[in-house]
């Protein structure tokens, strides 16, 4: 496939970079051939094709109370009780003019009933009689055959992502096995000298690799399968062989390595390797320095080194690619509103994503005090990010602000 979009030199706002991860991913979606899965492990897979009712459902008329199916000419009247019908019975009584069917929620209304009155409405004055003194509309408490979906119309669309409520309907209307896209093989890469295994005790100008596994938490959270490669040292020998091995995968997400500094080489060598850039920077922080390109159809980013900026350049960029490939339709970056708790202040310039608590109701948010993209603990309090826009410097208390959930 050729993209023909040109390297952008200058820095995007995010939503226009998003655009381009999007219209660039988007095509590479056709390519990727379905897999059938049993039914009860297809939660979280996206769908490859609809799913049709394979016959009316409900399949009877049926009762949506427990109560007396009766003909509604009948009411308000004393009627004599046919006999009882359960949910699972057949039903092959009739109901004469003048009678009442004792009848429990789910179970076959007979033909001639056009309506069910609760049981709490409905006074018996003997063994086999009872007395209604309402009347009943036609249709009232009978779910019609076939009114929650006719036979071959579409209970799941293609390119839903299966929810739980999704096995239920495959369940429900016999699907045993689902035709889903394959989840995109994600390898993720870290790098920097300074880098070291988790295992590891590092030195005072030692860190333990992070990112690694929280790209990989993520990347899984999204429909992937992530692959860890080992620490990329700063030096090409050492990271082109690293690249080239995650580009065997469907996307490679490298952290670290992707700004301007002497050692900072992952740009030039995946140009080596033939990367087209769609964009290099975003007007955000942080994660300004972010970097999006293809190599022979494999989408890639560069996402910058700090634990606070590779978990924001995730979710604004790398996310929405990885659902994409999973083959879900209109991937949504999780955005709302709320009011401020108290006064907030910022440098205008860039939009920020800062590390912030939502209330448990999402009325109010509060900014949580950080050391910048490197606090790992402030990250790990926070449940969300204000999105300060980069054209206001300040907030009062109660005023609306944009926050984006933490994946």
């Amino acid at each position: 496939m050729q993209f023909q979009a040109a390297r952008q030199e200058a820095a995007l706002d995010f939503e226009a970079a998003r655009r381009i991860v999007i219209e660039t991913v988007r095509p590479l979606v056709r390519s990727r051939e379905p897999e059938r899965v049993p039914f009860a492990q297809a939660y979280g897979r996206v769908l490859a094709e609809a799913v049709l009712a394979d016959r009316d459902y409900p399949a009877l008329r049926r009762s949506l109370r427990d109560g007396f199916a009766v003909r509604s000419s009948d009411l308000p009247g004393v009627l004599t009780i046919r006999g009882e019908v359960r949910a699972g019975e057949r039903m092959d009584a009739s109901l004469a003019t003048g009678e009442a069917l004792e009848i429990m929620t789910g179970a076959p209304v007979p033909d001639e009933a056009d309506a069910v009155v609760m049981v709490e409405h409905v006074d018996r004055i003997a063994p086999d009689r009872v007395q209604i003194e309402q009347h009943a509309e036609p249709g009232q408490f009978i779910n019609r055959s076939g009114s929650e979906a006719p036979r071959g119309s579409v209970l799941i669309p293609s390119g839903t992502r299966l929810d739980a409520s999704h096995i239920a309907t495959l369940a429900m209307s016999g699907h045993t096995s689902v035709a889903v896209l394959p989840r995109p093989a994600v390898a993720v890469l870290a790098t920097g000298d300074e880098i070291v295994d988790v295992e590891e005790r590092p030195a005072p100008h030692q860190i333990r690799n992070s990112n690694s596994y929280m790209l990989a938490a993520l990347a899984e959270a999204a429909g992937g399968v992530a692959t860890i490669l080992p620490i990329a040292r700063d030096t090409k020998d050492a990271l082109r062989p690293l690249l080239v091995e995650g580009l065997r995968q469907d996307l490679l997400l490298i952290s670290g390595g992707v700004s301007a500094g002497r050692y900072d080489l992952v740009k030039p060598v995946l140009g080596e390797l033939g990367a087209m850039f769609l964009f290099e920077r975003v007007r955000i922080q942080p994660g300004q320095p972010t970097a999006f390109g293809v190599v022979e159809g494999k989408p890639v980013f560069g996402l910058p080194g700090n634990p606070g900026s590779s978990l924001v350049t995730f979710q604004l960029f790398a996310r929405v690619a990885i659902e994409l490939l999973t083959g879900k339709n209109e991937p949504m970056l999780p955005l709302l509103v709320s009011r401020f708790a108290a006064p907030f202040r910022h440098k205008p310039g860039l939009t920020r994503f800062l590390p912030a608590h939502l209330s448990a109701d999402g009325s109010t948010v509060r900014h949580i005090a950080w050391q910048g993209s490197s606090d790992v603990p402030a990250l790990a309090k926070a449940n969300a990010f204000l999105v300060a826009d980069h054209d206001r410097e300040h907030w009062d208390a109660g005023d609306h602000i944009r926050v984006m959930l933490k994946p």
